[in-house]
């Protein structure tokens, strides 16, 4: 499941025992800075941490938001008649096992969400999660947060392109520690999700109101 090759390099030098006392060290460091950041970051800002360093995000554009309020919806309207569990969207923050991320849109399952309290604003890793492409977050969603999803098995992941408007649809195999290579949807053509069970729409529904309108009356009708 993991790569072990940088644990046989080291083992191979005489001062592999220095080695990992200096990674000791530099992870209480970085543990000691990562509580602090809990008791520095605010409801009022949006900012992660990332391998040690606080990632403080700056506001984003209209296509953006805009995108994201369309999707989360869709999703929580489909989600709470359904009885699958819930939405939450940009503020939630997934706490995985060295990183503290908040997703633009993440869903937790029915059996998840029973175990939450009223008063937690740390959470465990949801079952899908969707990041929304800007300049600033690009590279993050597409290699940090893509893998670091995929080893703590969150089994969805979706990257929206609200310029392209463009979905890349990554799934995680059962049994594995990284996602398979993306599906990519566009406008015309439907993404049906397999977490989020039944859930499909048409991308267009992300990206223009007549469409989103559209795909909620669907799912009245059935």
């Amino acid at each position: 499941m993991y790569d072990t090759s940088l644990i046989e390099e080291i083992l191979e030098r005489p001062d592999a025992a220095l080695q990992f006392q200096f990674f000791q060290q530099a992870m209480e460091d970085e543990r000691v800075r990562r509580k602090a950041f809990y008791e520095w970051v605010t409801e009022g800002m949006k900012a992660e941490f990332i391998n040690g360093e606080i990632i403080i995000h700056s506001p984003v554009k209209k296509r953006h938001w805009a995108t994201n309020d369309l999707l989360s919806s869709l999703l929580s309207f489909y989600v709470r008649i359904n009885k699958l569990g819930k939405i939450g969207t940009e503020k939630v923050m997934i706490a995985l096992s060295r990183n503290d991320y908040e997703p633009d849109l993440v869903f937790f399952s029915e059996e998840k969400v029973k175990t939450f309290t009223d008063d937690q604003f740390l959470f465990p890793a949801p079952d899908f999660v969707v990041e929304i492409l800007s300049p600033s977050t690009a590279n993050h969603d597409r290699t940090t947060k893509k893998e670091d999803y995929a080893l703590h098995g969150i089994k969805e992941y979706w990257i929206i392109d609200p310029k392209k408007e463009e979905i890349e649809q990554y799934l995680l195999p059962e049994g594995t520690s990284s996602y398979k290579e993306p599906a990519l949807f566009k406008c015309g053509e439907v993404i049906e999700s397999t977490v989020i069970t039944g859930f499909k729409m048409d991308v267009a529904a992300i990206f223009d109101e007549a469409a989103n309108t559209k795909a909620m009356q669907s799912f009245l009708e059935h």
